[in-house]
């Protein structure tokens, strides 16, 4: 069993907020309603990581997200920018990691997706949800 992965503020990397491995279903709403089904890599309070391939966001576009949390009713529904954009390897066809920012979410969603980033930093997340690199 994978220990969840904690990233903290270091050196160069500027987050504000510690971000927690975790893979969650997403569906990613781009312009001309495009949506692109992908799973987090992590998450934060202000943001999420995801894995896309060739058609995905590009840098600066707004998005739509529809966030699967486990053992929530309905998905968590957020606004997102997309800030950075990369290829996972130089290999042609590869997909991209995209790392967005929040930027607007529902009170009621923000509170589904807050409490279960809060329930993986404290422990109370079952261990087979909570998966990451070590």
């Amino acid at each position: 069993m994978r220990k969840e992965s904690f990233m903290a503020k270091t050196g160069q990397d500027r987050r504000k907020y510690l971000r927690v491995s975790t893979p969650l279903s997403v569906r990613v709403i781009g312009k001309n309603n495009i949506v692109l089904p992908s799973q987090t890599k992590d998450i934060s309070p202000l943001g999420l990581r995801f894995e896309a391939k060739e058609g995905s966001p590009e840098i600066n576009e707004e998005t739509e997200l529809k966030i699967e949390i486990p053992g929530a009713l309905s998905a968590v529904h957020a606004n997102a920018k997309i800030i950075w954009k990369k290829k996972t390897t130089t290999e042609n066809g590869a997909p991209f990691d995209i790392g967005c920012e929040f930027t607007k979410i529902e009170e009621d969603n923000k509170d589904t997706f807050l409490k279960y980033f809060c329930d993986l930093l404290y422990g109370h997340r079952d261990p087979a949800i909570k998966k990451g690199e070590a």
